[in-house]
């Protein structure tokens, strides 16, 4: 179909898409983004009407274009068009600002920073971020800027994380972490230091920890890991144990960066003693590998952070490529309930802000940032859910994605050429749900993820006296259920988790 569309006229394909069934409609938009030819772009940007069409099919097509593999600046301009100056919902505006982000990071790592279209979508974001009358746009434009990962802008995010609120902190660390480790400078770790030792001010748990993550995850110096071992000393019970656990997984991980110089840090017995191990919370991290070959390390890992009380405050469960000192966040998906403590009878830590009553989910695919869902915010909110709840997940991310788009001439040393083509595309389905029972005091979370990958290689060899062609198509499905149970009626806290995968057909 692709392949047709590519061929097609302006003409033919908006004929396409105006004819197509309800159910089809969103499949032919993605086909057409896929295209990125002259005649499918143009025909979108007659049919897409974004003050009429529902918010479902705009979505569709704004990830289509944030996953694209090679996007083009025809493709960019399209998207800055169609959001320019309209009035749109909240949803699809959060949605084309977080597409913007991953178009503008593609197009400056294909090494086109300098076209007009990428200086345009760069202000785009920016001038978002500045105009942010509240955290949620904020947060938004926070993402995208992690989306683009732009050198340029790390000072703007360093800004954000000292000095704003709760929730535009931990937006402006999580942009930091996308950004590889050589982008990761001595200013940066500096900045992280002050967030997790709280020298400026008193800084949200989850903010703290993640800037540990940082300075763990990026060439650390032994003194940080030392400073953050020794400071597990000071903090509450579970904040400790996820942090030392975090350790213990990376000591474990023979990929991990840091994992030389923990070794070396733990023959100190002043510092690997019983005294800081010891901590009794239930708080984990886990991080192992699923696959491992000379050329690929595919990772699987786990956080889970629990309140003192037993609540799960934040889960991250992760799958991760690792190929020649690149990775590639393959799933990342972060579930987190915060302003619980008032519902269980605790107390916040002096210092520390109250944070209203939320839950909500975000996740990462193929190291493109998605737009976060809530799944409630505010007591009377969580109220009318739990009375009103249909029990229905909520969907993240549904749709076909081109992944791979590949086309190479290879001069053959008796003067032929041979023509490579590699076509690679996803079909993925991702829902979450959150259903909380007040009376039975239980609390249930389900990550669902099937996804379908077909890629398709053709080489050819066409001479006057000669023509071949091998071609080779695979296909692999695979459906990934993550579930967690808690009953937090008595003490201790029961705690129920299970990670299931079906049989993968492989053909």
């Amino acid at each position: 179909f692709l392949q047709m569309l590519r061929g097609a006229k302006r003409r033919d394909v908006l004929q396409l898409l105006k004819r197509a069934s309800e159910e089809m409609l969103p499949f032919v938009v993605e086909a057409a983004v896929a295209a990125q030819s002259v005649a499918s772009l143009a025909a979108l940007s007659d049919f897409l009407d974004f003050s009429k069409e529902p918010k479902s099919l705009l979505e569709t097509f704004l990830y289509a274009a944030a996953f694209s593999p090679r996007p083009s600046k025809e493709l960019l301009r399209l998207v800055l068009d169609k959001l320019d100056g309209k009035q749109l919902a909240p949803e699809v505006r959060e949605t084309g600002v977080i597409a913007l982000g991953s178009l503008v990071g593609k197009l400056c790592r294909q090494r086109l920073r300098g076209l007009q279209e990428v200086e345009r979508g760069v202000e785009a974001i920016l001038t978002g971020l500045r105009g942010a009358k509240e955290e949620p746009e904020a947060v938004i434009h926070l993402l995208a800027l992690g989306n683009a990962a732009l050198p340029e802008t790390i000072p703007i995010l360093l800004e954000h994380a000292e000095e704003g609120p709760a929730a535009i902190s931990a937006a402006a660390i999580s942009a930091l972490r996308r950004f590889p480790a050589q982008h990761i400078s001595s200013k940066v770790k500096r900045a992280m230091r002050r967030i997790f030792h709280e020298k400026r001010k008193s800084y949200e748990k989850t903010c703290r920890l993640a800037a540990a993550e940082i300075l763990l995850d990026s060439q650390p110096v032994p003194m940080d890991v030392i400073n953050i071992l020794l400071a597990t000393g000071e903090m509450e019970t579970e904040t400790a144990t996820f942090l030392l656990r975090k350790v213990q997984s990376s000591l474990r991980a023979p990929h991990h960066p840091a994992r030389k110089i923990m070794k070396d840090i733990m023959g100190d017995p002043q510092i690997n003693n019983y005294h800081h191990f010891s901590k009794a919370g239930v708080s984990s991290s886990f991080l192992g590998p699923l696959t491992a070959t000379e050329d690929l390390l595919s990772t699987f890992g786990l956080d889970l952070l629990f309140l003192e009380g037993g609540f799960l405050r934040k889960s991250v469960s992760d799958f991760s490529l690792l190929s020649h000192d690149r990775q590639l966040r393959a799933a990342q998906v972060t579930i987190e309930a915060q302003g619980m403590e008032s519902m269980l009878g605790e107390s916040v830590l002096e210092g520390e802000e109250e944070t209203e009553l939320m839950a909500g989910m975000s996740a990462v695919f193929f190291d493109v940032q998605l737009r976060p869902i809530v799944f409630f915010q505010g007591y009377a909110d969580l109220m009318a859910k739990v009375l009103l709840s249909s029990g229905e997940p909520t969907s993240v991310v549904k749709g076909n994605l081109l992944l791979m788009d590949h086309h190479q001439v290879i001069p053959l040393q008796s003067g032929l050429q041979v023509v490579v083509k590699v076509l690679g595309g996803l079909g993925l389905d991702i829902s979450a749900n959150v259903d909380v029972n007040i009376w039975e005091q239980e609390l249930r979370t389900s990550i669902k993820t099937r996804g379908s990958l077909a890629i398709d290689f053709q080489a050819e060899l066409d001479a006057p006296f000669l023509q071949t062609t091998v071609r080779s198509q695979t296909e692999a499905e695979s459906s990934i259920h993550f579930d967690t149970f808690l009953r937090f009626s008595s003490s201790p806290v029961l705690m129920c988790l299970q990670l299931r995968e079906e049989q993968v057909p492989y053909r």
